[in-house]
């Protein structure tokens, strides 16, 4: 017999949340962000559920050649870019779309022919400070890949560092659009957050990306709230129960000790399987579909939970440590981290099941 442990990935919840972004910018095209192996939920298990968008945005770039491979024909945006010659011809062959965000990177389109029609999405820094031209810079950028021979249609892009948050996205509008004064091309803005917030930022492309998972981009509004879906569940099994006596700790360094007599449910669930290692005492798990909380430190193959006023739970109890009437959002925000780490962190081990 095998480990209990399950990751359950809903395929109708990918498509309804999918269909949230498009509600909510309906005049924008979509570009469903599927990076980090779809956020661990499956390049091509998502691309599937998703396959009515009208773009994929990756970062790797073997992913987009498996996604031209599996016949997506939609445009696919690597949004680091290429990061080399060599990328940016195999690129253009498969008519994979690259961001611009340095000026190094012409060297490596410049001798693409004009056969090549590279379409390229031009980053603007608009206080991001990460990836993108300057304001002072983007005009000559444009004007530059305007008279690349292989370049075909260029996007005009940039990335809200505070679109979930008290900043909000109107600084960087402002310095957005002074930069592109003049400049009339497609723009691709919206995250999830600003996907969902505000509609001044939808323009061409939007790109949702935690949202299309089941998780909210925002702290004080759900993501029930928000009318998305969970998508992963991952469940496990109790494997053992412990009865604890005032004072008495629990797991590695003791970190939990008993006030009162306790019954402890012991978890084939841990650090290996992606859940995280810092998660304290007290994070949200539910057996046997009633909410309780985990006790002790977290170990690479076990964790514990609070069983005590659950008298029918045992070996066997079903457990969900995050998704469905568990929200990975709580689970995160209870470990001190977001949602977009404990679904990326799962781990190769967990069994994966599809549910449509």
């Amino acid at each position: 017999m095998s480990r209990p442990i399950t990751a359950a990935i809903d395929l109708a919840a990918l498509a309804h949340n999918l269909g949230v972004a498009r509600a909510h910018a309906p005049h924008a095209k979509v570009f469903a962000v599927i990076k980090a192996n779809a956020y661990g939920h499956g390049l091509l298990r998502a691309a599937a559920a998703m396959r009515d968008a009208d773009g994929f945005a990756v970062v790797e770039f073997d992913a987009a050649m498996r996604l031209r491979d599996a016949g997506y024909r939609q445009r696919i945006v690597l949004l680091e870019g290429f990061f080399d010659a060599r990328e940016a011809e195999a690129g253009a062959a498969r008519k994979i779309s690259g961001v611009m965000h340095t000026a190094e990177q012409f060297a490596w389109i410049a001798p693409l022919q004009a056969g090549a029609r590279l379409d390229v999405l031009l980053k603007i820094n608009s206080g991001m400070n990460r990836l993108g031209f300057t304001p002072d810079a983007v005009r000559g950028a444009y004007d530059r890949l305007q008279d690349l021979p292989g370049v075909g249609k260029i996007t005009l892009m940039t990335h809200f560092a505070d679109a979930d948050g008290a900043g909000g996205v109107a600084a960087q509008m402002a310095v957005f659009e002074r930069a592109v004064a003049g400049i009339a091309a497609p723009r691709s803005l919206a995250n999830s957050a600003a996907t969902l917030r505000y509609p001044q930022t939808h323009f061409d492309w939007v790109r949702p990306g935690i949202m299309l998972y089941g998780s909210s981009p925002f702290t004080e509004r759900s993501a029930t709230e928000l009318g998305l879906q969970p998508v992963m569940t991952l469940t496990s099994e109790i494997i053992a129960v412990c009865d604890l006596k005032p004072g008495d700790t629990v797991g590695y360094g003791g970190t939990f000790r008993a006030e009162r007599s306790m019954r402890i449910g012991v978890v084939a669930c841990g650090y290996a399987d992606g859940y995280p290692r810092h998660a304290p005492s007290g994070t949200p798990i539910r057996v046997n579909d009633v909410m309780t909380a985990t006790v002790g430190r977290v170990s690479m193959d076990m964790l514990c939970a609070d069983i005590t006023h659950l008298p029918q739970a045992g070996i066997g109890s079903r457990v969900v440590l995050w998704g469905e009437g568990n929200p990975v959002d709580d689970v995160a925000a209870a470990a001190g981290t977001v949602s977009y780490e404990l679904l990326c962190a799962m781990s190769a081990r967990v069994p994966v099941i599809e549910r449509q």
